[in-house]
């Protein structure tokens, strides 16, 4: 009795859940909800922090997830133990745990979801082999290096639950890191992309029925019937599900029409759902995550339903609960564990033996499968890519006893070494844009295009507020009425997220690499497709509705890419400032300006920078209602050329009245315009713009354009002869005028843009025209954007340095 009575007093007291708060003498931190949320809280500042210090590097996120479990945990901030016991103390672990794993449960769903069953049914014979290789030869060599280990570090432990473990451990490849490393790298839908993704969706299926046998192995019961009953109850529980679960999801997306949102009740029963399997199976005997990833996998992915599912899902889940599994993961790695050379020893052998076993197999068949060398040796390094799943079948086997602590950060530290390489050894070994010879085009121009061919443009937006104005801009430029005489590929840029919803979305990307909308898919449209189809069913435009989906440092070479491939003429990219309702410019995002800045220098066709100030208002004016004036300013140069040849298409519209004002610079203004040396090229500039305006001209003598000339000497008279412009509804402009009073214009603070529109954009300026700034192509030429100094020019118009 006495010692039941000690035993009892030395059990935790569970936590309660709330304060009375501060003021009545309570600490808060005592209590289950307010610790609960400071770890929270600290562990999404932790992990997004090192997110951010490792998006340079390109690493997935799941790296700073788990090198910030490692650091709150007793390797590093654990160490102080007035820290463990306020922040993390043992009371709170049972509520930390819960949380985690219920965060894991959903998203091995969300995992589920994105392994799609088609593709698995359609692997050919070299994922099949590849993937094979990739589990077989690490599992064998796992239960190798398990026996070294059971005769060192792991002494005491049950020896066939141990193999197991280890045997799996090694011959994981993490399904959803993978995804997300070959979506970075814009490599998910080339053919080495889809070779790693069909090897690792069959991996990833050999995985955890391998997990369940270890699970199984590794129960506390002494029989040996206890682990056959518990798989087979698994695999009961698998063939009712593939019974019960798809006809049931089909039935509720039948109930979900396309266009209208999903109603709740049908995202709560699947919500109920996933935790009902997840009791089943934890029920069984192996984890309340196998029932949940099952289901996952058994849901239809066609249709608005599944997006709907991670919409309402995928943010909760890996925005607050996931990286609390991560955390729980890091308590228990310790890694001042591994102590002593003959550790470190055996933290060598494990890693070295985990990318042995998973690169030389890997490569070994791929080069029977005649895959080229250097794309065998990336499939290798992607395949050996760890993550979310290594450390699921890490923490079950520390709960159950079958790894010890240095055993556990040994591996822990192999699974963080094995991905951390996987995307820069990728990046250095594989390019396929190095491969990729640049096509060649004749028209990369609007200037000297032939009037009656079609004019391809390659038109790009961020959001849903820019389609009215590109769509009235779209209309204004198709020029005569002759059909199909334009072709716009409407971009809508999307920035890369690892959320579930854009690696779905990248995978339903053509397989030709392109980001194009599979028009056969009527549930993958939006309003933004709806727009552009609705246009294209009224007008006499071919309209392409496309999708990038990258990084906003590299979504640029989409842009470029596509262009090159579509061969058009022009880029026309949205400007990184929209209008505010006071009519001045505010910046949306900074990295859209940088986008613009790489485009432009990279760009394969002219292009064009679009500030809109709302051209035609709100809504996509008809081509009968068009009533235009669009005003160009030219100064001379190949960019005001473009600008002007752009123009002439405009004004092929019936409803566009275009008004062509040329400046030139007084010839007696010496005190005036700072003057140069000058050169031949300025007479060759001055001959090219007198021979481009003939053709104007004479439209102008026939009505149709209306031509002026404006004589200034300085900067003040250039500003005013602008200003009685400034009540029409578009500028065209080029970046670069090759005019020395252009260049009096004070410096704009986005040089891209030049002094002219740089002027127009000002605050000093009021408008509400929008502009269009054009730069011709060049052909190899160094752009404005990358120059730090702008051009001087002569009184002739020659340039100098």
């Amino acid at each position: 009795m006495a010692n039941s009575a000690t035993n009892g007093s030395s059990c935790l007291q569970p936590m309660k859940a709330t304060s009375n708060g501060g003021f009545q003498g309570d600490n808060p931190l005592d209590y289950a909800l307010s610790l609960a949320i400071l770890q929270i809280c600290l562990v999404v500042l932790v992990t997004r922090g090192l997110a951010y210090l490792f998006k340079p590097l390109r690493q997935p996120r799941v790296i700073a997830e788990v090198v910030g479990g490692i650091l709150l945990g007793p390797s590093a901030l654990g160490r102080s133990k007035s820290y463990m016991q306020a922040v993390f103390p043992t009371r709170s672990l049972t509520v930390l745990d819960t949380l985690a794993n219920i965060g894991l449960i959903f998203f091995l769903f969300l995992a589920g979801l994105e392994l799609d069953l088609k593709s698995l049914r359609e692997t050919g014979k070299q994922a099949l082999g590849i993937a094979v290789a990739g589990i077989c030869l690490p599992f064998v060599l796992g239960i190798g290096t398990s026996y070294v280990l059971l005769e060192t570090i792991a002494k005491g432990v049950d020896r066939m639950a141990f193999l197991v473990f280890m045997g799996v451990a090694l011959s994981i490849t993490a399904f959803p890191v993978l995804a997300r490393i070959l979506a970075e790298l814009k490599l998910l839908t080339n053919h080495v992309g889809r070779l790693a993704m069909s090897a690792a969706a069959v991996n990833d299926v050999a995985a955890w029925i391998l997990l369940a046998l270890a699970i199984a192995l590794s129960g506390k019961s002494q029989s040996a019937l206890v682990p056959v009953w518990v798989f087979l109850c698994g695999f009961a529980f698998v063939i009712c599900s593939i019974i019960i679960v798809p006809p049931v999801f089909r039935w509720m997306a039948r109930q979900c029409p396309e266009g209208e949102p999903v109603e709740e009740t049908y995202i709560c029963a699947t919500l109920a759902i996933v935790l009902a399997a997840g009791f089943v199976t934890d029920a069984i005997g192996i984890h309340a995550m196998f029932g949940a990833f099952v289901v996952g996998v058994l849901v239809p992915k066609d249709g608005p339903f599944t997006d709907a599912l991670v919409e309402k899902v995928e943010d909760l889940v890996s925005g607050l609960f996931l990286p609390l599994y991560f955390v729980s993961s890091g308590l228990k790695t310790n890694i001042t564990t591994i102590q002593g050379l003959p550790s470190w020893g055996l933290l060598v052998l494990v890693v070295v033996t985990a990318c042995l076993g998973k690169i030389v197999g890997t490569v070994a068949v791929s080069r029977f499968c005649k895959v080229p060398w250097n794309e065998s040796l990336v499939l290798g390094f992607l395949m050996n890519s760890k993550g979310l799943v290594e450390l699921i079948v890490l923490n079950i086997g520390k709960d159950r006893k079958v790894l010890n602590d240095q055993t556990f950060a040994i591996m822990v530290l192999m699974a963080l070494f094995t991905t951390f390489i996987t995307t820069p050894i990728v990046i250095a070994l594989y390019k396929p844009a190095r491969k990729a010879k640049k096509d060649d085009y004749r028209y990369r121009t609007i200037e000297g295009k032939n009037p009656n061919s079609q004019l391809r443009v390659l038109s790009c937006f961020y959001s849903a507020r820019s389609i009215p104005s590109m769509i009235n801009l779209i209309e204004s430029s198709r020029g005569t009425q002759k059909r199909d005489a334009l072709c716009v590929y409407t971009m809508h840029l999307k920035e890369f997220s690892e959320r579930s919803s854009s690696i779905l979305m990248v995978r339903k990307a053509r397989k030709n690499g392109l980001p194009f909308w599979n028009k056969s898919h009527h549930a993958d449209s939006d309003h933004v497709i709806v727009a552009f189809e609705a246009y294209q069913q009224i007008s006499q435009v071919s309209v392409r509705p496309m999708i990038a989906i990258s990084s906003m440092a590299n979504i640029h070479e989409d842009i470029c890419a596509t262009a090159e491939k579509k061969r058009v003429a022009v880029i026309i990219l949205p400007f990184h400032k929209h209008q505010r309702l006071d009519g001045s410019l505010e910046t949306t995002r900074s990295d859209h300006k940088w986008v613009n800045k790489r485009v432009l220098d990279n760009a394969p066709c002219s292009v064009g920078i679009f500030i809109d100030r709302g051209l035609g208002g709100a809504c996509h004016i008809s081509a009968s209602n068009v009533s235009y004036c669009v005003t160009v300013l030219f100064f001379g140069g190949g960019d005001d050329q473009e600008a002007l040849a752009y123009g002439l298409r405009i004004a092929e519209h019936p409803g566009v009245r275009l008004v062509v004002v040329r400046f030139i610079s007084e010839p007696n203004s010496e005190g005036e315009i700072v003057r140069v040396d000058v050169d031949h090229s300025g007479t060759k500039a001055f001959l090219e713009d007198e021979e481009f305006l003939n053709e104007l001209k004479n439209k102008a003598n026939d009505g149709s354009v209306n031509y002026t000339q404006k004589i200034v000497k300085n900067s003040e008279e250039t500003i005013a002869a602008i200003r009685e412009f400034n009540h029409c509804n578009l500028f065209l402009v080029g970046a670069r005028p090759n005019s020395e009073v252009a260049l009096t214009l004070q410096r704009s603070e986005c040089p891209e843009l030049g002094p002219i529109s740089g002027l127009l954009t000002s605050r000093d300026f009021h408008t509400t025209a929008s502009v269009l700034v054009m730069q011709q192509y060049r052909n190899g030429q160094p752009n404005y954007s990358n120059s730090e100094m702008e051009p001087q020019f002569s009184p002739d118009g020659s340039e100098s340095t």
